[in-house]
């Protein structure tokens, strides 16, 4: 096997070696799950024999833990199972996405236009450009898991650099900076609502979806940058004896055909062609894709945005592959179809138990137990505002580590917190921004991410051997050094009295 480099590669840290001794001494995440389901399952008869309960912040009702191993759980656990795996949202997601997404790398599409664009790129543009995709790209939600780390490895490996960093960079830009963007997103609406509602208990103040957009377009250079200079100075020396295995995209040809050339000027007029009919179609103010006020934020199209994306996709790679030969009949599309979703079967397995032990977490009513009680700690430490919202940030992000919903989180925890600051002098845009940090930058090392199983699938194309603990010492380095370095620019803004956005 050849490394991507030439040259010794620096040895990992003392640290890092740690961490991927007892990274890889876990089980294969499909029997990580299994345990992690057990345990729910004792924990919650355990806490539920305790009379374990809490007041739910939000409406006040009180909230008891329930046993999965009672009649009534047993009951829901056989009853659930199909419904909670053919309705994990991110499955859906990822198989749709990988319909177009694949066919575009079966039709050789994705390959020749990175080629032709990026090649020639200075080496030093590269990451930057991916964690500023990748960060952008969050206004197509979810959907930027799906594209933004493979689209990333292949342009490491155009690059003469290790693909492998570059799948790790791409998940890092879309899930350490999910809440980050230069535009209003549909995070901002989500989150703005639950805010304005918990603010309520003190005082009737809206919060706009606008509340943290000029921390917003300070966060989004600040990350590029953080992020740039933490794959090229940190993560990818350390790593950079990572190896491919042979033929993984490794030896393939980067010029590009004549033939190749001419199918991407008929691709990009095609993608012109269709950009331009949906314009026509978005930008009248009485659009059917915009809200009843004639707004975009939140509106159809940004709810409908996956097969728009869908659509874009297919018809590129249609017009790529006649165009270039890799599609010689009609029946072929449906074809490469089929084999580009070969490659997702073993996140498919790990879906099931991962789908499971979400929803029996959050039926037994454990994640609200935790979440709850865990804020209710913090908020009886009698510390400065700084303080206050420093620690709120690390338990915001301990808790993304149970609950990986940021609005399910967000929804447990604003009605303690906003209030709270609110009394102590601190607006509820503040905290928000605050919680925003917190859940994005611990994104990338929570276990109950769905999209981590797929990443690391992604990698096992270009190595099978890399195992969970390489990819959590690969991981770590960017959870800690982001958060301390968003949150620390967070907490500097504060102190300076900064608006985080329009007043």
């Amino acid at each position: 096997m050849s490394s991507i480099h030439s040259g010794a590669a620096p040895r990992p840290s003392s640290l890092i070696q740690r961490i991927e001794r007892i990274g890889d001494k876990l089980p294969h995440p499909f029997y990580l799950f299994i345990y992690l389901c057990a345990a729910v399952m004792v924990l919650s008869a355990l806490v539920a024999a305790a009379g374990g309960s809490v007041t739910h912040p939000g409406n006040g009702n009180e909230v008891a833990v329930r046993s999965l191993l009672s009649g009534e759980g047993l009951v829901y656990i056989l009853s659930s199972t199909v419904d909670n795996f053919v309705s994990f949202k991110p499955l859906g997601l990822v198989l749709c996405m990988m319909l177009a997404v694949g066919l575009m790398q079966e039709v050789g599409l994705a390959d020749a236009a990175i080629k032709a664009s990026l090649l020639n790129a200075p080496r030093k543009f590269v990451t930057g450009t991916i964690f500023l995709v990748g960060i952008i790209g969050n206004l197509a939600s979810d959907a930027a898991f799906i594209l933004v780390p493979p689209l990333a490895g292949i342009v490491f490996a155009a690059t003469n650099r290790n693909p492998i960093v570059g799948i790790a960079a791409g998940f890092v830009a879309v899930a350490a900076g999910f809440t980050a963007n230069i535009f209003i997103a549909g995070t901002d609406v989500l989150l703005s609502g639950i805010s304005t509602e918990a603010a309520a208990v003190v005082r009737a103040v809206e919060i706009s979806p606008a509340a943290n957009w000029y921390f917003m377009l300070v966060s989004v250079p600040l990350l590029v940058v953080a992020g740039t200079l933490i794959t090229d100075k940190y993560i990818e020396p350390r790593f950079s004896a990572l190896h491919s295995r042979e033929g993984a995209d490794m030896g393939q040809s980067y010029s590009v055909s004549d033939r190749e050339k001419t199918a991407l000027k008929w691709t990009l007029a095609a993608a012109a062609l269709y950009l331009g009919l949906f314009l026509l179609v978005l930008l009248p103010a009485g659009s059917p894709l915009r809200n009843a006020e004639g707004g975009l934020v939140p509106s159809p199209f940004l709810s409908g945005i996956i097969p728009v994306i869908m659509g874009f996709f297919i018809l590129c790679a249609v017009v790529f592959g006649v165009k270039s030969g890799a599609i010689q009949r009609a029946d072929d599309v449906p074809g490469l179809m089929a084999r580009a979703l070969k490659s997702v079967g073993g996140y498919i397995v790990l879906v099931f138990v991962i789908a499971q032990f979400i929803a029996w977490f959050n039926w037994s009513n454990l994640a609200i137990f935790v979440a709850v009680n865990g804020a209710e700690w913090l908020s009886g430490l009698p510390l400065p505002n700084l303080v206050m919202l420093a620690l709120f940030m690390v338990l915001a992000g301990a808790m993304n580590l149970i609950v990986f919903s940021g609005s399910a989180q967000w929804a447990i925890m604003a009605p303690v917190f906003i209030p709270l600051f609110m009394l102590l002098g601190v607006e509820p845009a503040d905290t928000q921004m605050a919680y925003r940090i917190a859940d994005s930058t611990t994104n990338i090392i929570s276990p109950t991410n769905p999209y981590i199983p797929m990443v690391l699938a992604l990698i096992a194309r270009y190595n099978p051997e890399v195992r969970f603990g390489t990819f959590l010492a690969m991981m770590l380095p960017y959870a800690l050094l982001l958060f301390g370095i968003w949150g620390g620019a967070f907490l500097l803004y504060f102190l300076l009295g900064l608006p985080v956005g329009p007043l």
